[in-house]
């Protein structure tokens, strides 16, 4: 159940990609979000009740919260045209979570492709936090940083896990390698963005008068 609840949580991040990158329209978009954000709160609480008492069942399921609550509160936001001061604060939250989560998942599990995961979870994550709340106008690069993670965070391995190959070491290895390439060409990215800007800044200083 979870699972096909990943599947489409991919189906939904994709979608939000392209309105993004203005090839879908927001409204139309909420829908999807609702119902997906709907099924993403659902699922947890049907499975927390019928859980036993192992940490790990309970460290795991509580993070589809995570998706479910952003989807819910995104469909809300863009389908009524609130604010998204409200969305962003909320997306820093879920970013401590998720730093937190790739912790635990490096040290205390030893599962290097989740503890990925939840690095770049973590990072789209920040950059909703940052072009709604900081203001910077990052629609289009978020837009394509959605469309990568949809397919490569989530919807492929929920496929992976539908076909019962997703533990393969095989599979694990050639995710590493997927995950690690995709953070280098974020953090490449921001490290250009970084130099860019302060370039700007520095061209742009105000002379100082005698």
């Amino acid at each position: 159940m979870a699972t096909v609840g990943l599947l489409l949580s991919g189906a939904t991040l994709f979608l939000n990609s392209l309105v993004l990158l203005n090839k879908a329209d927001a409204k139309s978009a909420a829908i999807l979000n609702l119902l997906v954000g709907a099924l993403q709160v659902i699922i947890p609480f049907y499975l927390l009740m019928n859980m036993g008492d192992g940490k790990w069942e309970l460290f795991n399921t509580s993070s589809i919260f995570f998706f479910g609550l952003t989807y819910l509160y995104v469909g809300f936001t863009n389908l009524k045209g609130l604010h998204g001061t409200g969305l962003g604060w909320f997306s820093l939250w879920v970013v401590i979570m998720s730093v937190l989560y790739a912790l635990v998942n490096f040290i205390q599990v030893h599962d290097v492709v989740s503890g990925l995961l939840w690095v770049m979870w973590a990072y789209l994550w920040y950059l909703f936090f940052a072009g709604l709340v900081l203001g910077k106008k990052i629609e289009r690069y978020t837009g394509v940083v959605a469309m990568i993670q949809s397919w490569t965070t989530i919807t492929l391995p929920a496929f992976l896990m539908i076909l019962g190959v997703w533990q393969d070491e095989m599979i694990k290895n050639a995710w590493c390698v997927i995950l690690g390439s995709a953070i280098i060409y974020f953090i490449s990215h921001e490290v250009k963005a970084f130099a860019k800007n302060r370039r700007f800044h520095l061209v742009h200083q105000p002379k100082l008068k005698n």
